[in-house]
C-alpha cells in the first residue's frame, strides 16, 4: 500500500503529464470497446433483417443467392415460380402463412417489389419488430403504392405523390411505364433493412403494367387504357419468391424437403437464419479489419505512455537516487514505476469505459432512427472485463521497460550533475 501510495503521488507531481496519458489511453479503450459494441450490435442486426420467417421459397438456386434478391433486392433470380406451385405450397397445411414477392421492376434505381397487403402485417426484423408507418398505410387501389423511410426521404416524396415504374432494375431502368403511374399511399418507418430502399406494390398491379407488353417490350401499336386494365384478370402468372410462416417450428426441416423434392418444377427452400450466417461470414472481413486497426490504436497509446515515462526517467534522475539514498532498493525503484504505469493503464480502462457508456447513450436514439443499429446497453460482461484486464496488463508490460533502466542506473549517476 505504502508503494501505491508512493506511486500515487509521483503521478500528482506529475498530473498534467499523467492527465494526457490517462485521456490519450481512455479515448483508445473507448474507440476499441465501441468498436466491439457497434460490430456485436451490426452482427445482431444483420442476422435480424428478417426474423420470424420460417422459410424464403424460390426458383432453384444457392441459398445466399436466393436471400440476396428476396430479402436484400441484390441480384436477379434464375426463374421464377408458377402461380399454380405457389398456390400449392400455400395450401399445405404446414402453412400458417405464405408472403409473395415479385420482382424485375424499379423506380429510380430502387427495386419495385410487387406483393400483397399481408406482408406489411408479416414481415419481421430484429427479434420480433413488424413495419409501421410513418405516414399513410397500405395500398388499397391498383396503382396504389407504399415506399420506403428511405426512398421517400432521398426522393422528396410525400403523400399522394405521383411515381413511374420503369422495366427492369437499374437507375434508368429499360423503359418507363408511364402511362400508368402510381401514387404514393404510404412511407414505412425507417427500419435499418432493404425495406427502407424498396418502392411495395400489389401483385396485381405488376400485372396491371404489362398487360400491353411482350418479352420485356411494350407491343407496337398496343394501349390498353388504364380503366379497361381495372376490369382484367390481372391474376399474377409468375412470382420471384415466397416468405412462409409454419403453424409448428417442428415441421420445418419436413417442409423444406418437400419444396427442395417438389416435382412439378425446381424450388428451393431455405432457412433466413443459416443463410443470414453464411452471408455474414462472406461480408465479415471488414469488422475484423476495423477490430484489428483499434486494437493498433490502444497499443500506440500504450506505447505512448511507454515514451512519456522514458522521457520523464532523464528529470527524475536524481528523484531516483534521493529514493535510493533513503533505502529504497532498485527491485523497489522498479516496482515503483510499473506501479505508475500499472495505474495509468487503470484509470485510462475505466475512464475508457465510462466514456463508452456516455457516448452510447447519447448515440443510440441516432444510430437505431437513422441506421437501423440497435445497440443493446447492459453491464460491462465478460467480454468488457478481459479487454480492460488485457488492457491494464498490457500498461503493466509496458511499464517494465523503463522501469528496466531505471534499475540499472546507480545510485551515484542519479546524484552526479552533467554539464
Amino acid at each position: 500500500m505504502s508503494l501505491i501510495r508512493l506511486a500515487l503521488l509521483s503521478l500528482w507531481n506529475r498530473r498534467l503529464t499523467a492527465a494526457l496519458t490517462v485521456v490519450g489511453i481512455a479515448l483508445s479503450v473507448t474507440l476499441f470497446l465501441a468498436v466491439e459494441t457497434l460490430r456485436t450490435g451490426a452482427r445482431a442486426s444483420f442476422a435480424s433483417t428478417i426474423s420470424g420467417t420460417d422459410l424464403i421459397v424460390g426458383a432453384r438456386a444457392g441459398d445466399v443467392q436466393l436471400l440476396l434478391y428476396s430479402v436484400f433486392r441484390i441480384g436477379d433470380a434464375t426463374n421464377n415460380i408458377t402461380w399454380e406451385s405457389y398456390r400449392d405450397i400455400a395450401a399445405r397445411e404446414e402453412v400458417a402463412w405464405i408472403v409473395p414477392l415479385s420482382l424485375g421492376d424499379s423506380h429510380r434505381g430502387y427495386r419495385v417489389v410487387g406483393t400483397t397487403t399481408d406482408f406489411f402485417a408479416r414481415y419481421r426484423y430484429r427479434r420480433d419488430t413488424g413495419l409501421r408507418f410513418a405516414a399513410g398505410g397500405p395500398f388499397d387501389d391498383l396503382f396504389d403504392t407504399v415506399v420506403g423511410a428511405e426512398v421517400a426521404e432521398a426522393l422528396g416524396y410525400a403523400l399522394g405523390d405521383r411515381i413511374v415504374v420503369s422495366h427492369g432494375a437499374g437507375r434508368g431502368g429499360l423503359a418507363a411505364h408511364d402511362d400508368r403511374p402510381f401514387r404514393v399511399a404510404g412511407i414505412l418507418a425507417r427500419t435499418g433493412t432493404p425495406v427502407d430502399r424498396a418502392v411495395h406494390v400489389s401483385l396485381e398491379a405488376i400485372e396491371a403494367i404489362h398487360v400491353d407488353w411482350q418479352g420485356g417490350a411494350r407491343v407496337e401499336g398496343l394501349s390498353i387504357p388504364v380503366e379497361r386494365v381495372r376490369n382484367l384478370d390481372l391474376t399474377p402468372r409468375t412470382v420471384t419468391a415466397a416468405l412462409v410462416g409454419l403453424k409448428s417450428r417442428i415441421a420445418t426441416f419436413r417442409f423444406q424437403r418437400f419444396v427442395n423434392g417438389y416435382a412439378e418444377e425446381p424450388l428451393t427452400a431455405i432457412l433466413p437464419g443459416a443463410a443470414l450466417s453464411r452471408l455474414w461470414s462472406l461480408v465479415g472481413v471488414a469488422e475484423r479489419a476495423l477490430a484489428a486497426v483499434s486494437l493498433m490504436v490502444v497499443a500506440t497509446a500504450l506505447l505512448g505512455m511507454v515514451a512519456t515515462l522514458l522521457a520523464s526517467l532523464e528529470a527524475r534522475r536524481r528523484e531516483m537516487a534521493i529514493l535510493r539514498a533513503n533505502g529504497a532498493s532498485p527491485r523497489t525503484v522498479m516496482a515503483l514505476l510499473t506501479a505508475e504505469s500499472g495505474l495509468l493503464a487503470l484509470a485510462g480502462a475505466f475512464l475508457g469505459l465510462g466514456l463508452l457508456y456516455g457516448v452510447l447513450f447519447a448515440l443510440r436514439p441516432l444510430l437505431d432512427a437513422r441506421f437501423g443499429l440497435y445497440v443493446e446497453i447492459g453491464a460491462p460482461g465478460i467480454r468488457d472485463g478481459v479487454i480492460l484486464a488485457a488492457v491494464v496488463g498490457a500498461g503493466v508490460l509496458a511499464g517494465l521497460i523503463p522501469a528496466w533502466r531505471a534499475y540499472r542506473r546507480s545510485l551515484a549517476d542519479g546524484m552526479s550533475i552533467r554539464s
